[in-house]
């Protein structure tokens, strides 16, 4: 693990040997070489000058690429981003107490506000959709689809019958091992990645600068997180003609790495670039500010980006009800080497 800057004064970040190096060796630069076949590139204009060259192919879109080796359809992709938006809408609109008690968020986190998602958005359906959710199936593919598999091999439709969300009831229709396999891993694709990015953001903000002062508005302490921590910090797209075409230092036969962990903290684009400064935000468009990166580019938007922002910050306000920040005793946290970029294992306490 490698160090790198200081968010509070008495916590250090400590990023895992890949992205340390990434940091320490490539912040600045606009275009790179990282492996034989690969380019990094960090450089906003550059940045902007690839995404909007070509747009993502089926096996670029993390959600919807090819799922066991079945393509995913545009209806049926559209069907599943309208069932998960209703399900989050549906989950705003619940009061907090709407169990009977005030959840308790203090904990370790991001599992705590992870768990707390998972109730909140997806707490009415059948366990066997549920554990599709679990934190623990990110260890590897083969467990996530052993889960699957088994759910899958149950007799009766997952998700038939009322009250479950309306991502649940698109597998009540499946009919055969085959087809519900396949429904249940779409659930999966887009059920887990809600929970897993709006904790995994909220417990990035509270390791950042907790205790927050009170004047400065939950938007700016989440923009500034993700500049910090962007949960996607890296968007691969494979070799194409129109890359080689931009600049002379990509290969035709070259894949590119984009990069917003450096852009996030380029020291031409941004003041005080290692330092959580959330009221830079007053002052800042974060759908017009250069290289930043947050739901990916204006070309094609993460599709999550509506429901992520609402559900962190009612994680965020309940936070701050609750009185939470990070326990003053750890000093520093990991930021292992995964796709979804955060923090890991904070003690998060009533102060």
């Amino acid at each position: 693990m490698r160090t790198y800057g200081t968010d509070r004064s008495d916590r250090v970040t400590v990023f895992a040997p890949r992205l340390g190096r990434l940091l320490s060796e490539h912040r600045g630069a606009d275009v790179f070489r990282l492996e034989a076949g690969t380019v990094g590139v960090a450089g906003p204009e550059l940045i902007d000058a690839v995404l909007r060259s070509r747009p993502a192919n089926a096996a670029e879109r993390p959600t919807f690429k090819p799922l066991q080796g079945r393509d995913i359809s545009r209806p049926e992709s559209s069907a599943v981003m309208r069932a998960v938006s209703q399900d989050v809408r549906a989950a705003l609109g619940k009061p907090e107490n709407d169990t009977g008690k005030a959840a308790d968020l203090s904990g370790e986190w991001p599992q705590a506000g992870h768990l707390h998602l998972r109730d909140l958005v997806f707490g009415s359906d059948p366990f066997r959709l549920q554990v599709l959710v679990d934190r623990k199936l990110e260890w590897t593919p083969k467990l996530t689809w052993t889960v699957i598999a088994a759910g899958a091999a149950l007799p009766g439709c997952p998700g038939a019958g009322a009250p479950v969300s309306r991502l649940a009831g698109l597998t009540a229709a499946a009919a055969g091992y085959g087809d519900r396999r396949h429904a249940m891993g779409l659930y999966r694709r887009a059920a887990a990645p809600v929970c897993f990015t709006v904790s995994t953001l909220v417990a990035n903000a509270l390791w950042l600068g907790s205790p927050f002062d009170d004047g400065v508005p939950n938007r700016h302490i989440l923009h500034e997180a993700m500049r910090l921590l962007p949960p996607s910090w890296n968007l691969l797209r494979v070799a194409s003609p129109e890359f080689a075409a931009l600049d002379d230092r990509i290969g035709p036969a070259d894949d590119v790495l984009l990069l917003p962990l450096l852009s996030h903290r380029d020291p031409a684009l941004w003041d005080a670039p290692d330092e959580f400064r959330p009221e830079r935000w007053a002052a800042l468009d974060p759908d017009d500010q250069p290289g930043y990166l947050p739901f990916g580019h204006a070309n094609e938007r993460c599709w999550g980006r509506h429901m992520v922002m609402p559900l962190a910050e009612r994680l965020l306000d309940l936070v701050r009800e609750q009185g939470l920040a990070v326990s003053p005793e750890q000093t520093s946290a990991e930021v292992p080497l995964a796709g979804l970029l955060g923090v890991s294992r904070v003690r998060v306490v009533r102060r």
